[in-house]
């Protein structure tokens, strides 16, 4: 189940990435396609200008006169190139000759009247240009010829037409390694984001198992508590009804054993209500400022009886007076109650019990030791667990569930505050309670 759970987060995460780094490299091409696009069709109308005003400038007859009349008849031998080096190519092309581009002027017929070109390339170079150019019904296009891209613009000239070519096959390459560039990044950070994603995804589902697998645990714990004392229950329910004609005192025994374990059940239902009530924040709880020594105090002369039954020594003299806290005064002494019973339950006999309070810094301490076996370290981070106990016969006999810890955690976090415990096997275990001071 967590697998598919994580399997859908990772496909729903590179879904919507995989569509963001598709958007921006498809803006980004876009925008580079148009910039390449412009500046090929301003230089190419650059070029075709500054080449007719060239042919102009050689060949005035091509100017039309003020009636639109040619002058003459303006035209130069078919296949003549204007402008063409006759020394071997020795002449340079003038300063506005930036890259390679030629025009071809034709008549109204598209036929070739003149080549203006600095290239020494065949006539059928040329033939087959205007071919690819007059093939395409606009003033503008692109084709291939000779493994080079070209670009042509068609424009009126004279009595006829002029068509000016450029050879845009580098600005095409930038494009063509534009597009392999994002290819290969798209992949790269495809299989990055992909790692990265399945390492967060396994990160965000391991709270949930954890939950959920604790979810597990309590249900079974709790089945497994109320198991015991509802068949302790039955039984002696068994126990009376086959004893119908003896009366309620001669039975009293069985009926104390059932409302002994009715009593256990209320004590377990009402812990397991009031710990959910203080993980979910149902309750809004009323916090005033209180004399959390006093309190501390009033607990022990409490339990101070059943510490002297167990024949154990108590030892509160390190509570610093007048240490003000700002909570419920009410949950803070069951949780102090709860450390305390703790205690007792655990400490070895003819043990002892030291209770210190003391201020640091801006936050107070509270910590209560027992003498005693110890808590194993592999135990120290799971005793806060609901129903965990490190030796379960023992507390079924001292008729704990392994929620007091639990709850005395939820109380004192929701205060803002801190529990843990530290333990020396067969030496001594200490819970210490951190809170803000007021």
């Amino acid at each position: 189940m967590f697998k598919k759970l994580r399997n859908r987060f990772l496909l729903l995460n590179l879904i919507i990435i995989t569509i963001l780094m598709a958007f921006s490299f498809t803006t980004i091409y876009m925008i580079t396609y148009n910039n390449v696009y412009t500046a090929i069709k301003r230089e190419l109308t650059v070029a075709s200008e500054l080449r007719l005003r060239g042919d102009k400038h050689v060949n005035p007859n091509l100017n039309p006169d003020p009636n639109g009349n040619p002058a003459g008849n303006g035209l130069l031998n078919p296949g003549k190139q204007a402008n063409k080096p006759d020394d071997g190519g020795k002449e340079h092309p003038p300063e506005f000759e930036r890259s390679v581009s030629f025009s071809i002027v034709t008549d109204a017929d598209w036929n070739t009247l003149n080549i203006l070109s600095y290239l020494n390339l065949e006539d059928t170079f040329y033939s087959t240009a205007k071919g690819e150019a007059l093939k395409n019904h606009s003033d503008t296009g692109v084709f291939k010829m000779n493994e080079s891209s070209w670009m042509f613009i068609k424009k009126p000239y004279g009595q006829g037409h002029s068509i000016t070519f450029l050879n845009i096959t580098s600005q095409q390459a930038i494009l063509t390694n534009l597009i392999y560039t994002f290819s290969i990044v798209a992949l790269v950070m495809f299989l990055f984001i992909f790692l990265i994603s399945r390492y967060f995804a396994d990160r965000s589902i391991k709270p949930i198992k954890l939950a959920f697998e604790k979810q597990k645990q309590f249900i079974a714990d709790s089945s497994h508590e109320l198991k015991t004392p509802l068949a302790v229950i039955s039984t002696n329910v068994d126990v009376l009804l086959a004893n119908k004609d003896n009366s309620i005192r001669s039975q009293e025994k069985w009926l104390n054993y059932i409302k002994s374990e009715t009593e256990r059940m209320t004590k377990l239902t009402n812990d397991l209500l009031y710990l959910t009530r203080m993980e979910n924040a149902e309750s809004q709880l009323l916090f005033s400022e209180f004399n959390f020594s006093d309190t501390i105090v009033n607990v022990i002369l409490t339990m101070e009886a059943v510490v002297f039954e167990n024949n154990l020594a108590i030892d509160y003299e390190k509570i610093t007076p007048n240490v003000m806290v700002n909570g419920n005064s009410d949950q803070l002494q069951q949780v102090v109650m709860i450390l305390l019973d703790n205690a007792i339950k655990y400490t070895n006999p003819q043990g002892s019990i030291s209770v210190s309070l003391q201020k640091q810094h801006h936050r107070v301490l509270l910590s209560i030791t027992n003498t005693g076996e110890g808590i194993p370290p592999e135990h120290l981070d799971k005793i806060f667990d609901r129903f965990y106990r490190t030796d379960k016969s023992r507390s079924r006999k001292s008729g704990g569930y392994g929620l007091g810890l639990a709850i005395a955690k939820a109380i004192v976090e929701q205060h803002g505050g801190e529990i843990h415990a530290q333990s020396t096997v067969n030496e001594k275990t200490t819970f210490t309670v951190e809170l803000p001071m007021a």
